[in-house]
């Protein structure tokens, strides 16, 4: 008996010092250090809209893509994430559906669809897509609106950001600050 708690003693020690360390200090110290550097973004980047009654409601997430699907919404990325080869007969289907979703809703637009309209990104919640993604959809959306073409551009160039340190990245629309501008319930950045 007094060879096992030999043995034991120290494992259960190095269990319960590793747990107390990895688990309790380091994490306390990250999140710690995220709330001081990056308060906004380590609470989720949360969207906040006040409505005409003067109530605040939380929409979104600025980091998280919302699914919107009706002509007068810029729509994002698809929504959900694969394993599949780029070159895969599945993900040729996938792109191949998805083009067709297109032209079904959006009958009058004859031109190329940006590819990120038609896959998904790496994490499957993009909030972003691309400035040309964005321009493909502004004759629908000024239109099902009721209002100049010129009015959506500013919009979407509003919540447009640049590349970090200008070479980091690409250029990326923020679709649901774009659309919540478009229903006039959300003016920051």
């Amino acid at each position: 008996m007094t060879n096992i708690s030999k043995t034991f003693r120290p494992a259960l020690f190095i269990f319960i010092s590793l747990t107390i360390l990895c688990g309790v200090v380091y994490t306390s110290v990250v999140t710690g250090i995220a709330q001081l550097i990056f308060p906004n973004q380590s609470n989720g980047s949360i969207v906040t809209v006040t409505l005409k009654n003067g109530t605040k409601k939380d929409v979104g997430s600025e980091l998280i893509a919302q699914k919107f699907t009706e002509p007068n919404y810029l729509i994002g990325r698809p929504i959900g994430t694969t394993n599949l080869s780029p070159v895969s007969a599945e993900q040729e289907k996938l792109v191949h559906d998805r083009i067709d979703w297109w032209h079904k809703f959006d009958p009058d637009n004859k031109s190329d669809i940006p590819m990120d309209l038609v896959t998904a990104s790496g994490s499957g919640v993009d909030p972003y897509i691309s400035p040309e993604a964005a321009e493909y959809q502004v004759s629908r959306i000024a239109k099902t609106r009721g209002i100049s073409e010129d009015n959506v551009r500013k919009i979407i160039n509003q919540y447009t950001t640049d590349r970090f340190l200008e070479f980091i990245g690409e250029p990326g629309v923020n679709v649901l600050n774009v659309n919540l501008a478009l229903d006039g319930l959300y003016k920051g950045l």
